[in-house]
């Protein structure tokens, strides 16, 4: 398998693009990354559910490997382009792209708060003004 035999099969699937992530192609699905490409084109990534994961890297070690750290244990799982077989990256590949689908769509970034002013607002200056004038206790 090469890089672009790893994109004709993502892109394959329904509803699938390709962007870029951390300068690299990803492929997603409703707003949400399924796959990547590795910046060495020699491996790429999957994103499947944990148990699903352990049955591709038992069957097929060396090919199938977990990412490293919290990547990998949450699914994200590197594929190894050179030995993994057409049929094998199809069926982790469809499966990545169902269990990315079945989230639904990406939410969207809420809107970026305004800059705080400098000045306080008029409702702090009353608050703070009724308090210094209010008796000691």
């Amino acid at each position: 398998m090469t890089a672009d035999d790893f994109r004709r099969i993502a892109l394959g699937l329904e509803g699938a693009i390709e962007a870029a992530h951390m300068g690299h192609p990803d492929f997603r699905i409703n707003g949400r990354i399924f796959a990547t490409l590795h910046h060495d084109n020699l491996w790429g990534m999957v994103i499947l559910p944990p148990e699903q994961q352990q049955t591709f890297v038992q069957e097929s070690p060396g090919t199938f490997v977990p990412e490293k750290g919290a990547w990998g244990r949450s699914g994200c799982t590197a594929v190894r382009l050179k030995s993994v077989e057409e049929d094998t990256l199809g069926e982790a590949m469809t499966l990545a792209w169902q269990h990315i689908a079945s989230k639904g769509p990406a939410r969207s970034a809420p809107p970026k708060r305004a800059a705080k002013s400098a000045r306080p607002s008029s409702r702090r200056q009353t608050t703070k003004s009724a308090r210094s004038k209010s008796p000691k206790r």
